[in-house]
């Protein structure tokens, strides 16, 4: 492995004695003997004691079967009328009802085996049954695939007995195991961080949370350990890692919560090559273990520039095989305004996208697309359609042909690497809404058009730069957040050209998916002061809002830095999941709330007060 040395933990004068892991199948508890999803041949004339729920219950014709379910899996039990009493009690069985079981195993009648389950060659004849609790009809079948989310995790509680979820949430729990048993083995410390700290600007908003002893003043949930684990560092604890609740008041989609789960990281006196190879060490054992897949040694790693070119995206998905490609040198003298203007400005951007077979598309699929990109700020979306190569300009279709000499015609051709069937798409504006329009279509294109190729495609995407311009705002704004370290060799370019200064950041990056981001950290406090001021923050904002790490960095702070992978994201991609709500036991709705609990919600006037809180109801304006 590649990055830094591995650390023997050190020894110390505490006895420490291992803990051990009980495998479920040694567990002995009186209300059962075995799981059912463990029962097999083996059994074949033991006694078992199983507990479950009633997952089907079958009457065939005097005999009743049960599908008996628990963590581990199913067992099918057979209820014979020889015992009237217990068969009686079978008859009285529904969907959910939860048992217990005491019988014998036996193999089942030749051509009725299941060899979907472990325990298909065998069934349990029961002989004694107790009814530990009944269930009302539910509000929906766990085999309904049909079901709203909403009404899903309205009854969550239910939602989370279905098999798969249940598997989800295992392998979930399996990933956090590896990553700290990893994490331990490298000399890192397990350290938790505040919950309730001070409102800082990272990007988002905070949750602000009333305190009642100090009126009028508020904590903030974090974003983020980010400025404790600087601390920790400084500390001289070297090595922390923490598995950590974070929170972000912001606009949620698929793969967003405004709770979520971080595996944060932070190390000292290691440079960002030691600590990608270290982390990416962990990456690759992680899915080793956990789904037997061999990743990359090392993995790719891919500027930032080159993936805005040739991706538009800085999280590319490198399973499409379509690229971008820069025409703007291309159109900066063509009559045609549209291609002209950006090809010539600064911050212009002319590109064009390939999609082989494209030309099969309709003039409604392609007026789709047009108002897709439109969500991207994008104007319009110019095509070629190419018939016929070699019929020249007779063989390309479009309306923008009539503004391109043939020169640029054919030099297009070319560039894109053009073949009959294909379709060019064009993007021509301001570098930005180039690059998120195009590389959004080409992500639509890429799953609409089946192009999206299977496995794992990790990368490490390196030299960011350091600042962006808002235009808005007019001042430039951290790409990754104000704590991250400059090259040191372009420390000069913090006062001469800030835009062109690159960071010491790296983001790890997997089948299009940010999985992880992070970068080295400014360490010393002039850098730190130079940075803020770059970022208009003045020096009494920065002491206000950070003046304790400030502090912290005049006493010896050492070289350090981290990363953070987003739990949810990684264990929604490691399961297939659409979305990190799947992966989460409670989470909440696009709309950050809970069906479950129904929180957010009201709170008694009483306890307002105790806040010094006065609630003012949003006005609803009339309509006109």
């Amino acid at each position: 492995m590649r990055g830094a040395p591995r650390l023997r933990r050190p020894r110390t004068g505490l006895n420490i004695f291992p803990l051990c892991l009980i495998r479920p199948d040694f567990i002995f508890m009186s209300m059962r003997n075995l799981y059912c999803g463990q029962v097999d041949e083996t059994q074949i004339d033991g006694e078992v004691l199983l507990v479950g729920w009633v997952n089907r219950r079958r009457d065939h014709g005097g005999v009743i079967f049960v599908d008996l379910r628990d963590r581990e899996g199913l067992v099918q039990v057979v209820f014979d009328p020889d015992l009237p009493e217990v068969f009686a009690r079978a008859e009285q069985l529904r969907n959910e009802f939860v048992i217990q079981v005491r019988g014998r195993v036996r193999a089942r009648p030749a051509g009725t085996e299941n060899a979907n389950l472990r325990s298909g060659k065998i069934e349990v004849l029961g002989r004694e049954l107790t009814i530990l609790n009944r269930a009302e009809p539910l509000p929906f079948q766990l085999d309904d695939d049909t079901v709203s989310e909403e009404h899903r995790l309205k009854h969550r509680y239910l939602d989370l007995r279905r098999p798969e979820m249940q598997a989800r949430l295992r392998l979930r729990h399996q990933v956090a195991s590896h990553l700290r048993r990893f994490l331990d083995d490298q000399g890192f410390i397990e350290i938790e961080t505040p919950v309730l700290t001070r409102a800082t600007p990272e990007g988002a908003r905070d949750y602000l949370v009333p305190s009642r002893t100090h009126p009028g003043e508020f904590f903030a949930l974090p974003q983020s350990p980010q400025l404790f684990k600087q601390l920790l560092m400084v500390a001289g604890f070297e090595r922390y890692y923490q598995i950590v609740k974070c929170f972000r008041d912001e606009d949620l989609r698929a793969d967003r919560q405004p709770e979520f789960t971080q595996l944060d990281i932070e190390t000292a006196f290691l440079d960002e090559d030691e600590v990608m190879g270290l982390m990416e060490g962990m990456i690759r054992e992680l899915f080793a273990r956990v789904l037997g897949v061999a990743l990359p040694d090392p993995l790719p790693r891919m500027s930032w520039h080159e993936a805005m070119e040739r991706f538009g995206s800085d999280k590319p998905d490198l399973r499409i095989p379509l690229e971008l490609v820069d025409v703007g040198d291309l159109m900066r003298e063509v009559e045609f305004q549209v291609f002209s203007a950006p090809a010539k400005a600064a911050d212009g951007r002319v590109a064009a996208l390939r999609l082989p077979g494209g030309g099969e598309l309709s003039r409604k699929e392609i007026d789709d697309y047009t108002r897709f990109v439109a969500i991207y700020g994008a104007k319009g979306l110019a095509y070629i359609k190419v018939n016929d190569l070699n019929a020249g300009r007779e063989g390309l279709q479009s309306p923008i042909l009539k503004f391109l000499p043939d020169e640029v015609v054919v030099e297009i051709l070319n560039r894109t690497k053009a073949e009959d069937g294909d379709l060019i798409f064009f993007g021509a504006d301001k570098t930005k809404i180039v690059n998120e329009a195009l590389g959004a279509l080409r992500v639509r294109l890429g799953h609409d058009r089946g192009l999206v190729e299977s496995g794992w495609r990790p990368l490490w995407v390196v030299d960011f730069p350091m600042f962006e311009w808002d235009d808005k705002a007019e001042r430039w704004v951290a790409l990754h957040h104000p704590f991250t370290s400059p090259k040191l060799d372009q420390l000069s370019l913090l006062g001469d050209n800030p835009g062109q200064c690159l960071s010491r950041a790296y983001d790890f990056v997997l089948n299009g998916v940010e999985i992880g981001g992070g970068s080295i950290r400014i360490h010393q406090e002039a850098v730190q002061n130079q940075v803020f001021g770059l970022l208009g923050i003045g020096a009494e904002e920065a002491e206000e809002k950070f003046g304790f790490l400030l502090n912290a960095l005049r006493y010896g702070a050492p070289p350090h830095g981290g990363l953070a992978f987003g739990l949810d994201r990684l264990i929604m991609l490691m399961t297939g999941s659409a979305s990190i709500r799947e992966v989460i036991a409670f989470p909440k709705t696009q709309s950050a709330a809970c069906p479950l609990t129904e929180a957010p919600g009201e709170v008694a006037e009483a306890q307002l007060r105790e806040l010094s809180i006065r609630v003012r109801k949003p006005v609803i304006e009339a309509a006109s």
